[in-house]
């Protein structure tokens, strides 16, 4: 098995070196993007789609309300992919349908040979079926799983679609608008993986999540989520002990190992056993036990070492529990690969952060970047530039029960990135797209 580790280590590292030489984000001028974010921010078109966002608060919140309360569990979100589907084709995305993975995928032709600009929303949520997701209100703000992480996403996108096309307003560049599945826990990012295999004309992607739209992540943080089983023969407490190693036993000298593993602060890498269990009863030498474990860097690099780390404790403290017996019969175990997000990064000086950053600083606010794991983490990790911004709103108690949208002026977030969006595939009449196409 180690044999097997070391070789998945080496391909990854391989992976993330090679993309490293292949780097090729468009820099931005600071003065073109100042330009064009002035550009559009005089022009007649754009001050009607900022307006339209305002007067379209009201309706946009009623979205919100009837999304959430369409349940999207883990692995299981097509009712809600189909009800945002049925809105996206009611605001005039005509060319819209699910794929082969359950993304709900609509392209908005651009009038010229622009670049094609991915946005995104993610419809899953944390909570399992049967959640109560009926949407309450109290002293101003909206409470419901999952209503703002990401739901607001969602909502925001189909009202940016009906301004565009209500206003009949023609971008340059393409912009492929998706409500995505497999962002959340071991969905593992398999919508995005899933479109960027199929899609290989994107230029970059702009997702939406909570967020007043004062921040832009453009670190993603990557992540290897193993499944660790132990197997051992299993005994009588009393009448095997000495006898037989215990599978729990073996796990918790593991676990004590793991513990001692050190890790950089800068990349920022961590590491946790999220969940144990095994075992059949109090008077039993368990005979299996297992264990979840969660490791996340910022770079890849940190993050292959920190598992190699945490392997070898695995194998350290199952060893010390089969000599502690010195038994015939022996405690094994099996690391199985239940998550993988790639790490990446967008540069800051690339166009993409900084027409992002620009549309914050016209708006009045001081943008920050930030890391975080999301669907940017795919085009990330193949080099494409993308940010996940704010969709407007204050909200917090995300992934809980407790969860709570306040739309009070949540339409001015949304503003913030639409013009960010605007600005990277241009307006036709006023301003040539900041994102550039890629050779395909």
């Amino acid at each position: 098995m180690l044999s097997q580790m070391k070789l998945f280590r080496i391909s990854r590292l391989c992976i993330g070196v090679s993309a490293a030489l292949a780097m090729s984000a468009a820099v931005a001028q600071p003065q073109d993007v100042k330009a064009t974010l002035a550009l559009l921010n005089e022009s007649k078109q754009v001050k009607v789609l900022m307006t339209a966002l305002e007067k379209d608060h009201d309706r946009t919140i009623e979205d919100l309300r009837s999304i959430t309360e369409v349940e999207a569990p883990p692995f299981k979100e097509k009712t809600r992919a189909e009800y945002v589907l049925k809105r996206f084709k009611a605001v005039g995305l005509t060319d819209a349908a699910l794929d082969s993975a359950g993304n709900v995928v609509g392209i908005r032709k651009g009038s010229g040979k622009g670049p094609t600009l991915l946005v995104s929303a993610h419809l899953d949520t944390v909570f399992p079926e049967g959640t109560d997701v009926k949407v309450k209100e109290e002293k101003g703000r909206l409470l419901a799983p999952g209503i703002g992480d990401d739901t607001r996403g969602l909502a925001v996108l189909i009202s940016w679609i009906k301004a565009l096309n209500e206003h009949k307003v023609a971008t340059v560049g393409d912009i492929m608008f998706v409500a995505n599945v497999g962002e959340e826990g071991l969905g593992n990012l398999r919508g995005m993986k899933a479109l960027f295999k199929e899609h290989k004309n994107i230029d970059g992607m702009v997702g939406l999540e909570p967020g007043e739209g004062d921040k832009v992540l453009t670190q993603g943080t990557g992540s290897h989520r193993y499944e660790v089983s132990f197997k051992g023969p299993g005994g009588h407490s009393f009448g095997a002990f000495g006898k037989v190693p215990s599978a729990i036993h073996a796990m918790g000298r593991a676990i004590a190992h793991i513990g001692d593993v050190q890790v950089p602060t800068d990349p920022k890498t961590t590491f946790t056993v999220g969940t144990v269990g095994g075992g059949t009863s109090v008077n039993t030498i368990a005979g299996d036990a297992k264990m979840a474990v969660d490791i996340r860097s910022n770079e890849t690099p940190s993050l292959l070492e920190a598992e190699k780390n945490i392997m070898a404790a695995i194998e350290k403290g199952v060893k010390q529990e089969n000599e502690r017996w010195k038994s015939d019969a022996k405690i094994t175990f099996d690391a199985k690969l239940i998550g993988d997000r790639p790490a990446g990064t967008t540069p800051p000086d690339s166009v993409i952060v900084t027409a992002s950053l620009e549309s914050i600083a016209l708006a009045g606010g001081k943008g920050q970047t930030r890391a975080g794991s999301t669907d940017a983490n795919v085009p990330m990790s193949l080099n494409i530039p993308a940010v996940i911004l704010g969709s407007g709103g204050k909200s917090g108690g995300s992934h809980s029960l407790k969860e709570w949208f306040d739309p009070t002026d949540a339409w001015k977030g949304s503003q913030i990135s639409f013009i960010t969006v605007l600005s990277l595939v241009g307006v036709d009449g006023v301003s040539e797209p900041l994102l550039k196409s890629a050779a395909k």
